[in-house]
């Protein structure tokens, strides 16, 4: 389908008032007018009122490279910012990516900026040689310009998944590591890797020198981002003792975006996909204690309620991520109505300097045996 060049796109304001069940049909409807021509991808933490229109689910790198294989020419990504920059990065230059709502953000990405990743690199290098002696390496839920800065100083992205495995191929580079933008992430992978606490510390941008001693920072293995998820930093280890002293027989699963004293009491760690395997493989009739997003677990706990499996969500408070529930089946009805009508809103375009570089980190981490 050939986008059109004339007339306005329709405005967000005509969608504010449709309620969901209106929007549910006339997003089916879109979805056949459109055809071939779109996919549409929805993030393990979206919400359900929107994650059940997606072609393909998962997490971030995952639903990038499917929408890079796919024939569509319009990927809308239900997630937030860096999501669709990835798959902008990843998908062929015929393909548009779409953000249903530009404001859906995150906020860990936001606590590693490309001004202060740099100003960072420029204060190690007053006591070592940062490109000599680190390598640096983003995670995944981070800005495009901030995997263009590992690209440009030959460091490399991960996952929550294969975070191991790139610690592996980065200390093969440099003696020294620089982790950005969650703390956590680092430091449980690190810790599971052998690297002792004392050898991981923590760099905080609004100090200088990040508020360590040039002695730290020479004997640092690992320099860990001051950064977290907000929504896997409201579990606390006193949820597990509470949890397992009505049910001593639960099994506690957490994502290592969690603290580490969290994951040290959890039985299980790993990525969405891996939470959702885990669970997914278990023996029926057993109960689970999860530390992720609410949504995820809720679809969980539904999704195999039938076996007798109990899935229970860790924090006793409600505890979801704000900025990705503001994709919306009003914001994605109007995306895709401004297709059916031949307009491109929201697009998530990353300027071709910074996708190159981009890119170099995100082949190095794809080019990895894993």
């Amino acid at each position: 389908m050939a986008t059109k060049l004339a007339t306005t796109a329709i405005p967000f304001e005509q969608y504010f008032s449709i309620d969901d069940e209106a929007c549910d049909q006339r997003i089916d409807a879109a979805k056949q007018k459109l055809g071939d021509d779109l996919v549409i991808l929805g993030h393990h933490y979206q919400r359900n009122e929107v994650f059940k229109h997606a072609d393909f689910s998962g997490d971030s790198l995952k639903l990038s490279r499917n929408a890079a294989e796919s024939d569509a020419q319009y990927i809308v990504f239900c997630g937030v910012h860096f999501m669709a920059e990835v798959a902008d990065i990843l998908s062929r230059p015929d393909q548009i990516a779409i953000l249903p709502d530009l404001a859906a953000g995150c906020s860990m990405a936001d606590m590693a900026n490309r001004v202060n990743v740099d100003r960072a690199w420029q204060e190690m290098s007053e006591v070592l040689d940062p490109d000599e002696m680190i390598t640096p390496i983003t995670y995944i839920n981070s800005a495009a310009d901030l995997k263009s800065f590992c690209g440009k100083h030959g460091g490399i992205v991960c996952t929550s998944t294969n975070a191991p495995h790139v610690l592996d191929w980065a200390f093969a580079q440099r003696e020294k590591v620089l982790f950005f933008p969650d703390q956590h992430l680092g430091r449980n992978t690190g810790y599971k890797m052998g690297i002792p606490l004392e050898e991981m510390v923590v760099w905080d941008f609004d100090k200088p020198l990040g508020g360590l001693t040039p002695e730290a920072l020479k004997k640092a293995k690992i320099i860990l981002w001051k950064g977290f998820c907000s929504v896997h930093q409201m579990f606390q280890p006193q949820q597990i003792d509470n949890f397992l002293e009505k049910y001593p027989e639960t099994k506690v699963i957490s994502h290592p975006e969690c603290s580490f004293e969290v994951c040290q009491k959890s039985d299980y760690v790993g990525s969405t996909e891996y939470i959702v395997n885990t669970i997914a493989n278990s023996e029926p009739n057993t109960r689970w204690l999860v530390g992720t997003e609410l949504n995820l677990v809720n679809r969980l706990h539904e999704r195999f309620q039938d076996q007798g499996k109990s899935v229970h969500f860790m924090s006793p408070t409600v505890c979801m991520c704000s900025t990705m529930f503001r994709v919306d089946p009003q914001h994605l009805l109007w995306v895709l109505e401004n297709l059916v009508e031949g307009h491109v809103v929201n697009q998530v375009s990353v300027d071709p300097v910074t996708a190159k570089e981009a890119k170099l980190a995100l082949d190095r981490m794809l080019a990895l045996p894993i």
